[in-house]
């Protein structure tokens, strides 16, 4: 059946709305990238110690860089310095911390959940406890804040092979 001048100019009129509104959607992930991108930047700037230059200064420190991005081995270098300062500020973040996981016996208020998730814990709504990596000392005292119990995992965490290999030396 053929479509009126009318039906076609309205469908083809919808269509264009869908494509504007794909569009926008397009244009907003972008901005919101962009945006992301930006705030990571300059966070890093304030984490290497650069926000306290003045503006010039830190600019001309940028400029100096602008360069570098073409020169491969260079790229590298930085990498691999920026690299090893995170994972030595990691090491450094979780030294002396372990896995735990909390229990509670009922369901837990919104600040409770709140200082749980503050302190590096998750919920397992598969497992119904909390979990995550901290001091011992420390989860235990906020799990007894809140009514719950704390629970180290370390013994669970050594695979079934190396148990194997470790059980002739325990009977020497």
């Amino acid at each position: 059946m053929a479509r009126t001048l009318s039906e076609r100019l309205r469908a083809h009129e919808q269509q264009k709305a869908r494509l504007a509104e794909a569009e926008a959607k397009i244009k907003l992930a972008e901005r919101k990238a962009r945006t992301r991108r930006l705030v990571e930047a300059g966070a890093l700037v304030e984490k290497c110690g650069l926000l306290e230059l003045d503006s010039n200064a830190l600019y001309g420190a940028l400029l100096s860089l602008r360069d570098g991005p073409d020169d491969k081995a260079q790229v590298e270098k930085w990498a691999a310095l920026g690299g090893r300062a995170f994972a030595r500020e990691a090491r450094a973040r979780d030294e002396g911390k372990e896995p735990v996981l909390l229990t509670f016996s009922a369901a837990l208020a919104k600040d409770a959940t709140a200082a749980l998730r503050a302190a590096g814990f998750r919920y397992s709504k598969v497992m119904q406890h909390w979990e995550g990596l901290a001091r011992f000392e420390d989860a235990d005292t906020l799990a007894k804040a809140h009514g719950g119990t704390a629970r180290r995992l370390n013994a669970t965490l050594v695979p079934p092979a190396a148990e194997a290999e470790e059980a002739p030396e325990a009977a020497e």
